[in-house]
């Protein structure tokens, strides 16, 4: 398979998995019994009463779901299929805004944590990893894997929580809620860059101490399988400097089977984001899906759900067409596929 094939088959399969999810959304939306649209339904007769007749609460499901409740089924499904992709998820019961905008502004907070948080914990979990299994046996070695493994079995909601309770609530020494201070004037300006380090300190902390450890356990294990491969014995035997072997050879084909789960990592930290950003008010994605599902705010609810989704099938696709890049051997896909 060329490789013009292997990059239409996998764009392919990424529109056909959005539009599986799509089409999924539609079906709790419009078809679930006792579901959003009978909820939305009901909720606006409660409201109202009988002051709206029958075509006034229809166009008003239509503003907040995308769907025509009057039309036929396979009406509804491509008219909600057209807004979607023109960017229309909807307008929000809560907040009176329509979905788009509200995600399109809290968006870059939540991609800003996730990105910074996902290169921190695999810069720190690789490193940390490749030494274990460099110096295996060790005092360091052997204490390093046992606080790895406990922190890996502590969540990271326990983890922020004792953040913000002791970093943020007793000593002060960061914010515990909002993205940047009220005093600074949101721009390219270093006060600002300053600003919004200093209040999304927290949240990125509580992601990288929950996380490294698991990284950093399997680089080790990685690694110390690579070190005994027999290419590596040759290696020496050919005189090769060890600062090569270790960062060609070794680092880079310990990497190589960790590298898709970090491409999809992408999408687990903004699951991760709708508990993580509760507690720190911090106003992003997940902020606004935490506050959708409490308030049954199925329009909010339904666009921050294919926003993840969208991140996570974004994240393979990535990683699925750069695979080959990273690993020669993987070629135009075939077995090494993450689909």
């Amino acid at each position: 398979m060329t490789s013009a094939d292997y990059f239409i088959k996998r764009t392919i399969q990424g529109v056909f998995t959005f539009f599986a999810v799509m089409s999924i959304t539609f079906a709790m939306i419009r078809l679930m019994p006792g579901g959003p649209m009978d909820f939305l339904r009901a909720q606006m007769s409660q409201q109202v009463g009988g002051q709206m007749t029958q075509a006034e609460m229809d166009r008003k499901l239509e503003l907040f779901t995308n769907m025509h409740p009057d039309r036929p089924l396979h009406e509804q499904y491509f008219g909600y299929i057209e807004h979607v992709l023109s960017g229309d998820l909807g307008r929000s019961i809560w907040y009176n805004e329509p979905v788009a905008e509200i995600l399109g502004a809290a968006m870059p907070w939540t991609i800003f944590i996730s990105i910074v948080s996902l290169v921190v914990i695999y810069a720190a979990g690789v490193s940390l990893g490749a030494i274990m299994a460099y110096i295996e046996g060790s005092k360091f070695d052997i204490s390093s894997s046992m606080l790895s493994i406990v922190i890996t079995s502590v969540p990271f909601y326990i983890v922020a929580i004792v953040l913000v309770w002791f970093l943020g609530y007793q000593w002060g020494l960061f914010p515990i809620s909002g993205q940047f201070g009220e005093n600074v004037r949101p721009g390219y300006n270093t006060a600002f860059i300053q600003s919004i380090l200093y209040y999304g300190a927290l949240p990125i902390i509580s992601l990288v101490l929950a996380g490294f450890g698991r990284i950093a356990l399997s680089m080790r294990g990685n690694s110390i399988q690579t070190l005994g491969a027999d290419y590596l014995r040759v290696a020496r035997l050919r005189g090769l400097s060890q600062r090569r072997i270790a960062l060609r050879y070794v680092a880079r084909n310990a990497f190589l089977p960790m590298y898709t789960g970090m491409m999809i990592s992408i999408g687990t930290l903004f699951g991760s984001s709708i508990i993580l950003e509760q507690i720190f008010s911090y106003p992003g994605v997940g902020y606004y899906m935490f506050r959708a599902v409490s308030s049954r705010d199925y329009p909010l609810m339904m666009g921050t759900f294919l926003f993840i989704t969208l991140g996570v099938i974004v994240g393979v696709y990535i990683a699925d067409l750069t695979y080959g890049y990273v690993d020669p051997r993987a070629g135009g896909g075939g077995e090494r596929e993450a689909f």
